[in-house]
């Protein structure tokens, strides 16, 4: 039987959260691993751009951004054990939510060209 989708039933904006976080994850400069645990820190966020920021090689829009500055997100991914921190300064990824498929990352990381 596969994966059920949405398993813990994240709604679209913790949803396209979860994905930008697991995408900073990846980022040397933006995240730190802890070897021990498989949790990730993330301890800086891009700066915008006006209405998009870059991420890496990906261009991401405001609009799918917004969970990023939201503590009720924060809060929902704690709840959900995929992720913990304090607001608005650092947000750890457990290795759940690192794992977790949300099914956004084509839809909200746009490939960069400039």
């Amino acid at each position: 039987m596969p994966p059920k989708r949405n398993p813990r039933k994240l709604n679209k904006l913790q949803l396209k959260t979860l994905t930008l976080l697991q995408e900073l994850a990846r980022l040397p400069d933006m995240a730190t691993p802890n070897q021990e645990t498989g949790d990730v820190t993330i301890t800086a966020f891009p700066p915008p751009h006006g209405n998009h920021f870059h991420m890496g090689p990906y261009i991401v829009l405001g609009r799918d951004a917004t969970g990023l500055r939201n503590e009720a997100v924060w809060r929902a991914l704690n709840r959900k054990a995929l992720a913990y921190g304090t607001f608005p300064i650092a947000i750890t990824l457990t290795p759940a939510g690192l794992e977790y498929e949300t099914g956004l990352k084509d839809e909200i990381l746009h490939g960069a060209d400039h």
